[in-house]
Parts: structure tokens; C-alpha cells; sequence
């Protein structure tokens, strides 16, 4: 790859760095952590209110250079910039024009899927690839290459992404489509090509605003797997919840839940006499967690405690059991500000995946964590399908597994170092979205286009404007 010419393959916007007033009208020192609440640093957060804005701010960032900000859901320090500026990309959030027959939307970065689901579930749409939470922004959800519950048949978010807008480093606003280096650049790249400004998204037609669901138990982890290589292309969305403290025969069990949009036929007859009430948006909301949480409140026996209660609680077998889109998709959405329950401490999330093939890798694994004795009551198993086209994207076809673990358990950094050795040995990666701790070392390993990465930001970005902790720490 010549990165040199690729990074001009996108259209070039009219320049709207050069002539701009550098007086950005919000900017505050704030200290800033990722979702997990591990590693704050210090920077000079702006909040753009217009496209102008943003690229003033990038051309006046000073030396320690910029790196744009959602709503902080990234888990580790992705959206950090330590001495340097942030650009809260949230004040940026208007949906541009919606195309219901055409399903198509055209938002700037800062709307957050939250938004997207009340505007768009009504007109009979919903978004295409939705993660575990839907408070993040559709910047952050490119920049992150999110995946969701459905990626073994959907792919990731930027496979639904028909076009976007970059402001760059020059000033310079790039319309950037699919199938360019830039934009595979761009997708999972974490925010260090430029600041996406505008999203169009292709979004997926929907009936209802419920979900049909079948749930069973998995006795182990064989158990689990096999359930989901047998069948699983039969749903759109699957996801299980592993018991990781559970040992001996009962390693690995699981209840797996999978299910898809309900038709409205699947309605009982008293839903489908109110005409709108089929696709109302209602989440739900529970008391916020509280400020202050002791540390150690989320350690073995209470997590096994809950962990053995969910899986009992959980029916053997159930079909088509009709349930809210929120309840399904984001069930810790309803509880605000739920990563204070891990403490001050705060929590490490560690999402892997390892090919097709590698099972006994997976198996090893998950046998380590739970002989370790980690407290996740939050991990989860997926399968994921076709690779996709971002150089740094996470997904590739095989088994992902994702927990939670409270960041002050002892010796914690060791141990994730050595699952990390277990994983690139097996030829698989961890998330960049969720990292806060990798070793740079094992980097290149894990992302095979890492050198592609690195030589178009160095043509696109030769002053090293757009950074982050993220990338300082992994040299991105």
C-alpha cells in the first residue's frame, strides 16, 4: 500500500479550517477516565457547537494534539488525552434528514443511538448494530467499529455506514465512502484519522418495537458451544451469559439467549388494536448507583451468590417470549451510572476473540478464570461471523468473550498478561474500545494491518495532531 496517494482517494470538502473564529465558546480542564473509571488524566475539554468550531479547535490544539469524546463509553482511555485537548463531540447531535422510505439517516457524530431509537422507531427503522449500551454516539460508534448481539449476521456498524465526513488534521473536511483505505482506516481506528463530523447510516426495517425471545440454559461450556454452532445462524441476535465461577463439570455454564425483531402478527390482539403502540419506545429506568460504593462489594461471594441466582432464575427452555427492545439490547442502560458499583477502584473490561478452530484456547481460558476466582457477574459469549474491512476492527470469525473485572483484585495485571500470550498464540486480539492495559509489544500480532495503520496516519497526520492515551500507550 502506497499511503501516500490512498489518503486522496476521498472527496474533498470545502476547506472550513482557514477562515474560521478560533473563539471556541466552551472549554473547561477537566479530568476524564473511561467507562472502567481506571487511569483519569487532565485535559482542556472543548465542546464544539458547529462543524467550524470543531476544525478551529483541531488546528489550535497545541502541541499534545486533540482527540474527539462521546459520552464516555469507551472502557479504557481511547477518549483521553492527558496535557491535551478533548473535543466533546456531544453538542454536535442534530439528525439531518431521515429517508423512511429509502431507510436511510444522516446525523452528525454526536447523536447517540439513544436518540436515533426514539426518532426512527416510530417511522418503523431501527439501527443496524447496536452494543451492549445504547448511550454512545455514532462517531464513537464508528470510531470503535462497535459490533452488537447480531454480528454473525450483520458484521459491525461501519458495515452499514454508506458515507461519512472527516474533519482532518489540515483543516480540511474529506467525504470518505466504503472500500477506501481511508475509511478502513477510519472504522475501528479509535478516533486517529480525524474527527468524524457526519454519519449516513443504512438502518434496518422493524414492525414492532419487541423483541421475540428464546432462552435456554448450557450446562457447560461445551454444552454452550455446541448450541451455538448448531443453530445459531437461525437468529438474528444471540448472545450467553457464562457463570465464570463455576468449576469442575459445571465450567462454563451458560444461558443463552437469542431471539429477533417481533412481526406484528406476533402481537396479542389487544397490542395490535393500538395502531402506534407497536413501535412506542419506552425504556425503562431504575435508581441511579450510588456515588460512593465500598470497595470489595462486588467480590467472590457476592458475585457468586448472584451469578448462581441468575442461573437458576433463568428458564431451561423458552420461545418466543416477547420482551422490550431496551430489556434485550441494554438491560444495565436502566440502571444510571452502574460502573460505581465496582468502587472508586473502578473495573477492567477484557474482551478477546480467537478464530474457529481454537475452541480448546477458549476452553483453557475461561477453566484459568474461573480456577482464578475472578468476580465477573457481566461476561459473555458470542460468535462472530465474516471479518471486517477496518484495519483495526475487532471482529473476526470465531468465539469472543468479554467480563468485567473489578480493577483492584490482586495480581490482576499479570494475570490478564498472561491471557493475552494465550490469545495471540491462537492467532486472536483483544478490543481496543475495552483496553486499558495491553502491552504494546503484542500489538502488531493481534492487528496484522497495523503498519497499513500507521503509515497513512503518518501521510494524513504528519504533525501527530489527533492522539490519544490510548494511542501514546500502544504507539498507534
Amino acid at each position: 500500500m502506497a499511503a501516500e496517494t490512498d489518503i486522496d482517494d476521498a472527496d474533498t470538502a470545502p476547506d472550513i479550517g482557514t477562515d474560521v473564529d478560533t473563539d471556541i465558546a466552551d472549554i473547561d480542564i477537566d479530568t476524564l477516565t473511561g467507562w472502567g473509571r481506571t487511569a483519569p488524566t487532565h485535559a482542556r475539554v472543548i465542546r464544539p457547537r458547529t462543524y467550524e468550531e470543531a476544525a478551529a479547535a483541531v488546528l489550535a490544539c497545541g502541541a499534545r494534539g486533540s482527540i474527539a469524546r462521546g459520552l464516555g463509553r469507551a472502557y479504557g482511555d481511547a477518549a483521553q488525552n492527558a496535557g491535551g485537548s478533548v473535543l466533546d463531540m456531544t453538542g454536535l447531535a442534530r439528525i439531518r434528514a431521515v429517508d423512511a422510505e429509502a431507510g436511510l439517516v444522516v446525523c452528525d457524530a454526536g447523536v447517540s443511538l439513544h436518540h436515533l431509537m426514539e426518532v426512527l422507531l416510530p417511522l418503523g427503522w431501527f439501527v443496524p448494530v447496536t452494543p451492549g449500551t445504547r448511550y454512545v454516539t455514532v462517531g464513537g460508534a464508528v470510531g470503535a467499529d462497535i459490533h452488537g448481539k447480531n454480528h454473525h449476521v450483520s458484521g459491525s456498524f461501519a458495515r452499514h455506514v454508506v458515507a461519512l465526513d472527516l474533519l482532518t488534521a489540515d483543516g480540511r473536511v474529506r467525504t470518505v465512502a466504503p472500500g477506501t483505505p481511508l475509511f478502513d482506516a477510519t472504522a475501528g481506528g479509535m478516533g486517529l484519522t480525524g474527527v468524524i463530523l457526519s454519519v449516513t447510516l443504512r438502518l434496518l426495517p422493524v414492525e414492532t418495537s419487541l423483541m421475540s425471545v428464546d432462552t435456554e440454559r448450557a450446562t457447560d461450556l461445551d454444552d454452550l458451544m455446541a448450541r451455538l454452532t448448531a443453530n445459531d445462524d437461525r437468529y438474528r441476535y444471540s448472545v450467553a451469559w457464562i457463570d465464570l465461577l463455576a468449576r469442575g463439570s459445571a465450567t462454563g455454564r451458560a444461558v443463552l439467549t437469542r431471539g429477533d425483531h417481533a412481526p406484528y402478527d406476533a402481537l396479542p390482539v389487544r397490542a395490535r388494536r393500538a395502531r402506534r403502540e407497536p413501535l412506542a419506545f419506552r425504556p425503562g429506568r431504575l435508581p441511579a448507583a450510588p456515588a460512593y460504593v465500598p470497595e470489595g462489594l462486588l467480590g467472590r461471594a457476592s458475585v457468586g451468590l448472584f451469578n448462581e441466582l441468575w442461573y437458576r432464575k433463568a428458564p431451561r427452555h423458552s420461545t418466543g417470549r416477547l420482551q422490550r427492545l431496551s430489556s434485550f439490547f441494554h438491560p444495565l442502560d436502566g440502571v444510571p451510572h452502574w460502573n460505581r458499583v465496582y468502587g472508586r477502584g473502578g473495573f477492567v473490561q477484557y474482551q478477546f476473540v480467537v478464530g474457529h478452530g481454537q475452541e480448546e484456547t477458549l476452553r483453557r481460558v475461561v477453566r484459568r478464570i474461573a480456577t482464578r476466582g475472578c468476580p465477573s457477574f457481566l461476561a459473555v459469549l458470542k460468535r462472530f461471523g465474516a471479518a471486517d474491512p477496518g484495519w483495526l476492527s475487532f471482529p473476526m470469525p470465531g468465539w469472543t468473550l468479554a467480563l468485567d473485572i473489578p480493577a483492584s483484585l490482586s495480581g490482576l495485571g499479570a494475570f490478564l498478561d498472561e491471557l493475552d500470550e494465550e490469545v495471540v498464540a491462537a492467532g486472536g486480539r483483544v478490543y481496543l474500545a475495552k483496553d486499558s492495559r495491553l502491552r504494546p509489544e503484542l500489538l502488531a500480532a493481534m492487528y496484522p494491518r497495523l503498519t497499513d495503520f500507521r503509515e497513512l496516519r503518518a501521510a494524513l497526520d504528519p504533525r501527530g495532531v489527533f492522539v490519544s492515551d490510548l494511542a501514546r500507550r500502544l504507539a498507534l
